[in-house]
């Protein structure tokens, strides 16, 4: 459907009547249309309009709790739930959402030459909805998933539909979630799977408003109030938090597309262990241990892997786990593909054959071999998430430890599954049914993930997809990763070195040097990432920049535990670690490890960083000089720095480098400045007097 909120006049309900049902929720009718308004503690309003008996896939988990007060008052619907207030008025219709009593958001203002309005505030048409809100100038909106353009959502249209993006250089992404908010005080999260687009401000719908264009019957939307942090807060505790996970998940991740052999999987990883770099974790790529003609039934490729649990404990053996590549079709030529057809595993025509998915080989090339057609196994069966689930205790009892899911995007639109849903509705969805049925089997909790939609931050961790291997492609895999976080998402890692292409040496540096920031680090991509193809002083400065990364590992646990606590991102984006501070929003590549190490990653060649001091007081980290924020300020960088800052009054958990992860252990607090903290089992160093990283950092060359 081709989104047009010009496409039918503004929807005019006469008629309102409501009931209230329980202390968090009461239900009516407006114009005729099922109404349902329901709290979810102080600061979270839902609003219903229409029912559905379609499939609802989870993504909300949350039960209406709280006290909610709902009236009529004339030709207005008055509804309140402690701090939150949202007002609808009839004739003409309106909307003001409210916050402590302040008016944070009101239906669009967008007005015609002739009178009345030019745009919509809500309009029902034939399987849409559109709903018109108001934007104040210079007003910023953030979230929509994971998006690789600038963070400030503000001027385009983004739609929420699960895509192979193939690169982060568009706007299509693997991880869209429907959920936006603005630094104002106000959230919106539209509870649906189907396709939506948004309107922030776009100029060729309205550059004063948020267009919402949603393709379903019902309009299912929940809004929140507070600070960016309470907002991310409580979406997060309405869909679902990022648990825990392992230890070793926070060291590096080795990966190639691919390891052709297990000899060459093999000779890298003993290579790695010569070298004395840090890794935790060898991938396995799909070409690298499956057949490609008829995969994927989790088959290991027998005439590369004769004995795959001698090749598991060797490996093993050197000190790593195993991470294996999946994705969730079975091509037409695996042999057990009749069977499954024949009972149903797949998705179906809607003549009710099975739905073959025929690849686009165009994009590929001649760079990867062409995919085979394929059935779409279809996990909205339970019998076929057991079945996939018995598959995946096979590889765990071998000695697998997480599997790489990925793939997800490719429900085609006239496709159905057997709970009568389409695959227009399904395909959003199925990221998050495809990924829980892998994460709820896992013995470590852990899946390594492309795809994504509302809820899916519950199935860790994720990474960002396929990104050229040049400077712009650094740039927007961070700005892909923050925007995740700043959508729900606490963990993040995207391809080190780029996907496609190959890196010089000085791309390479600096891409590790910004990716061992995010929550998790994995080196992968179409030609070797292992450091010693790009000569010596490279290699010397990356292991050297990985001892730094393990030595962060328990600040990384501290963060963990935050992210499950509160929903926040362990990398924090500056519009979320300071809201009202509308200067460093400009800068949304630079980023914040938790609340306290501030990092400007260098993303052109030659090292010079312009670099935005945040309000406060701030310690560079190699020098231990101090700036005062908020300022900007001219950083050149020789290869083996980027700008790192700590934040005044923060102290820092550090372990001892290790080669592995579980190896890492707390040995030092890091306080910067005026902290007069105390610790009766690690040390306190403290910048500037006992520590600065230029003085650390040549130990850690060697």
């Amino acid at each position: 459907m081709h989104p047009d909120p010009f496409s039918c006049p503004e929807w005019e309900p006469k008629e309102l009547w409501l009931a209230q049902v329980s202390p968090a929720s009461a239900t009516g009718r407006l114009g005729g249309v099922p109404l349902l308004l329901e709290a979810y503690g102080s600061r979270v309003l839902r609003l219903r309009l229409g029912e559905s008996e379609k499939p609802d896939y989870g993504f909300v988990l949350a039960e209406p709790t709280g006290s909610l007060t709902v009236e009529v008052l004339g030709q207005a619907l008055c509804a309140r739930a402690g701090e939150i207030g949202l007002v609808l008025h009839l004739e003409p219709a309106e909307l003001g959402l409210y916050w402590k009593e302040r008016l944070l958001l009101t239906s669009t203002t967008d007005g015609h030459i002739r009178g009345g309005r030019r745009l919509p505030f809500i309009a029902r048409g034939n399987g849409f909805w559109v709903v018109g809100l108001a934007l104040e100038s210079g007003e910023a909106v953030y979230g929509l998933g994971e998006k690789f353009s600038a963070l400030n959502r503000r001027g385009k249209l983004y739609s929420s539909w699960n895509e192979d993006a193939l690169g982060v250089n568009a706007e299509r992404s693997y991880k869209n979630v429907p959920f936006l908010w603005s630094p104002k005080g106000w959230g919106i999260y539209v509870n649906s799977p189907a396709p939506s687009h948004h309107g922030v401000g776009y100029p060729q719908w309205s550059h004063r408003s948020y267009v919402l264009f949603l393709e379903d019957d019902v309009l299912d939307l929940f809004f929140f109030v507070g600070s960016p942090g309470s907002i991310l807060q409580a979406y997060t505790l309405l869909t679902g938090r990022s648990p825990k996970v392992p230890k070793w998940s926070y060291g590096v991740w080795w990966s190639r597309c691919y390891y052709r052999s297990q000899d060459e999987a093999l000779g890298v990883a003993q290579e790695i262990r010569r070298r004395r770099i840090p890794g935790d974790v060898l991938v396995l790529d799909g070409r690298a241990w499956l057949d490609v003609k008829t995969r994927c039934t989790l088959e290991w490729d027998a005439s590369r892997y004769p004995d795959p649990k001698g090749f598991v404990d060797r490996l093993k053996g050197l000190g790593y786990r195993l991470c294996l590549w999946e994705y969730p079709y079975v091509s037409i030529y695996n042999p057990l593909f009749p069977q499954l057809a024949a009972e149903g595993y797949f998705l179906k025509t809607a003549s009710g054959e099975v739905y073959i998915h025929h690849w686009d080989p165009e994009p590929f090339g001649n760079l990867l071999s062409p995919l085979p057609p394929s059935g779409i196994l279809d996990f909205t069966q339970a019998r076929v998430v057991r079945w996939w689930q018995e598959l995946h205790r096979g590889l765990y009892d071998l000695g697998i430890d997480v599997m790489k899911t990925d793939f997800g995007e490719q429900v085609p639109s006239d496709s159905w599954a057997s709970n009568g849903d389409s695959g227009h509705r399904l395909h959003n969805a199925y990221a998050l049914l495809y990924n829980r049925a892998v994460f709820e089997t896992s013995p470590q909790k852990l899946v390594f993930a492309r795809s994504g939609y509302s809820g899916s931050q519950r199935y860790p961790v994720h990474w960002g997809g396929d990104p050229q291997a040049d400077w712009e492609g650094l740039a927007a895999s961070i700005r892909g990763g923050l925007s995740w976080g700043l959508s729900g998402g606490a963990y993040y890692a995207h391809d080190i070195g780029g996907f496609y292409g190959t890196p010089d040496a000085e791309l390479y540096v600096r891409w590790a040097q910004a990716g061992i920031f995010f929550s998790h680090v994995r080196f992968h991509g179409t030609s070797p990432r292992e450091p010693w193809f790009f000569g010596d002083p490279a290699e010397k400065i990356v292991r050297a920049w990985l001892r730094l990364r393990m030595a962060l590992i328990p600040y990384l646990e501290t963060l963990a535990q935050q992210a499950a606590q509160t929903g926040k991102p362990l990398a924090r984006a500056l519009p979320l670690a300071f809201p009202s501070d509308t200067l460093g929003s400009a800068f949304d590549t630079q980023f914040l490890l938790g609340d306290a190490l501030l990092v400007a990653p260098v993303l052109k060649p030659g090292g010079i960083v312009q670099v935005y001091i945040p309000p406060g007081c701030w310690y560079d980290l190699w020098t231990g000089k101090t700036l005062e924020g908020p300022e900007v300020v001219t950083v050149r960088c020789g290869l083996e720095r980027i700008p790192l800052f700590l934040r005044e009054g923060a102290c820092l958990p550090i372990g001892r480098p290790a080669e592995r992860a579980e190896e890492v252990v707390p040995e030092w607090i890091l306080c910067a400045g005026k902290h007069r903290g105390s610790s009766e089992k690690l040390r306190i160093l403290r910048l500037p007097e006992e520590f600065r990283l230029e003085e650390v950092f040549p130990s850690l060359l060697e």
